[in-house]
Formats: structure tokens, sequence, C-alpha cells
């Protein structure tokens, strides 16, 4: 990706070392590549004694990927994405059956200075969304607006702003119309990135709420890491992943109360695999 990324990557490292590949259900994921290049993968989660699952595919002809998913309910999502079909310029277009109004068109272009996005929904009185990110040197800012043409109002309107260094990542972002300030620090403990501290604060204008999150990563060898989080509110979150053998990757993550021991903690499993 060319240039300071689009703006939904401000802040991501923090959110994602906080909050990605946490689970409290049982998931299984099964991938696997034919030699015509069509990609399968199938998902089922238990959730409380229910299954869920979809089963999604991918193919990618030159510079076109073609993704379908189907999930149990028989929701049919479907995602065409075409890469530079003009220079710096990448177009994703989805849709969802039964919901056919749920169409959207999106188009993407990279600078080395600056990152446009443009999103309109394929009805008849459809939302727009644009955003737009600057920068250069680890210094990137942006924004984002999204307007409802049926009824004339604004879905959202946010900015951000992130330096990023080789050692650290600061990210601030002004998100919900304004009524939600979003900062976050994540400070890389190695050279390659695998272990790192990250903490997080949020206020919550309308409601003078205040969250403090901190939590860490770190690598114990090549095929193991531990992720841990701690939030103000006494909840506390652990996930140990391990990679069994190349691309079979085993998720085991449990959260608790810590100022509510009476309570059941929450624990989950993820296994994926890909022979």
């Amino acid at each position: 990706m060319r240039g300071p990324g689009l703006f939904s990557e401000i802040g991501k490292k923090g959110k994602d070392l906080l909050g990605k590949d946490y689970t409290y259900d049982q998931k299984i994921t099964f991938s696997s590549r034919t030699e015509t290049g069509v990609g399968l993968t199938t998902n089922a989660v238990k959730k409380g004694g229910l299954y869920i699952g979809d089963i999604a595919s991918q193919y990618k002809y030159k510079n076109t990927t073609f993704d379908v998913k189907v999930d149990t309910e028989s929701n049919v999502s479907s995602t065409v994405t075409l890469e530079e079909f003009l220079p710096f310029t990448k177009a994703v277009g989805t849709f969802k059956l039964p919901d056919y109004s749920s169409g959207k068109l999106e188009v993407q272009y990279f600078h080395d200075h600056a990152s446009v996005a443009g999103a309109v929904g394929l009805k008849q009185s459809p939302t727009v969304d644009l955003s737009a990110t600057v920068g250069a040197h680890g210094i990137a800012f942006g924004a984002e607006a999204g307007f409802d043409t049926s009824s004339g109002t604004f879905t959202k309107y946010n900015a951000g702003l992130s330096l990023k260094k080789p050692d650290y990542i600061v990210s601030i972002l002004l998100a919900d119309k304004g009524d939600t300030l979003r900062a976050s620090y994540v400070h890389h403990l190695d050279g390659k990135q695998k272990s790192a501290a990250v903490a997080e604060i949020t206020r919550k204008f309308s409601t003078n709420e205040n969250t403090l999150t901190v939590g860490s990563l770190y690598e114990l060898d090549s095929l193991t890491s531990v992720k841990t989080k701690l939030n103000n509110g006494g909840k506390f979150g652990a996930l140990l992943q391990h990679q069994l053998r190349p691309n079979n990757v085993l998720t085991i993550s449990g959260e608790f109360d810590t100022k509510a021991l009476d309570k059941k903690p929450r624990f989950g499993l993820a296994l994926a695999l890909k022979p």
C-alpha cells in the first residue's frame, strides 16, 4: 500500500492488539486452495448450544479477486476486488442476498502522500461515504464523513491523527460525530515488532465516561505468542496462540472480572487448519 494508508488504518494497530483473535466461543476454520487457484474456507462456531457457520470461496484471476460467502441462514455475500484498473487505484464491489439494497461500490486511490476512498450504496437513495488521508515521514492526518441522501443527514464525521516510528505508534481519533475521543500508544519491544505494549484511553463526552485499557503482546518463541489486556473496569483478558505446524494455529483465550471473582469467567478455543 502506497502513502499514508486509508483513514481506517489510523489506530488500527492498537485496536488489533487489544481485540484481534480474542474469542469466547468454540471455533474451527478449515482453509484449502485448489490447483486452479480457488480458495475454500469453512468456519464453524459454537455459541452456547447453537452451531453457526459459513462457507467462503475465493478465486483470483490476474488483477481481479472474487469472494463469495454463504452462511447457515442462507445469506449470500459477494465481493469483487479489482486492483490497478487505473494507476494506483482499487475498486471494491460488495452485495448481499436476499438483501438486494445492501450493494456498495468503493473506489480507493493511493498516492505517495495521500489516499482517498469513496463508497456509494447501490440503491435509489444511497448513503455516500468519503475519506481522505494525507501524510509523510510517518505522520498522517485523515477525516471521513458519511451522508444519507434519503434523509439529507450526516451518518458520521470523524477525524484522526497518527505518528508512526520504528519503535512506536501514536494515534488520536475523534469519532462518533465528535462525541468520542480515543487515543492509543503502541510501543514495539523488539526490532522485528513481534512483541509490543499498548495503552488506549477513550473519553465519551456525552456520558462523561473514561475507559483506560492496557495490553501486551509477547512472543515466547517462534511458534508461540501471548497477549494480555486489562481495563479500568477490572476486565482482564489473556490469549495464547501456538502454531501447531505451518498454517495450523491453535488459539486459547479467556476473560474474567477482577472486581467480581464470583462471576464465571469466559473461555474460548479457536483452531485454524490449512493443508
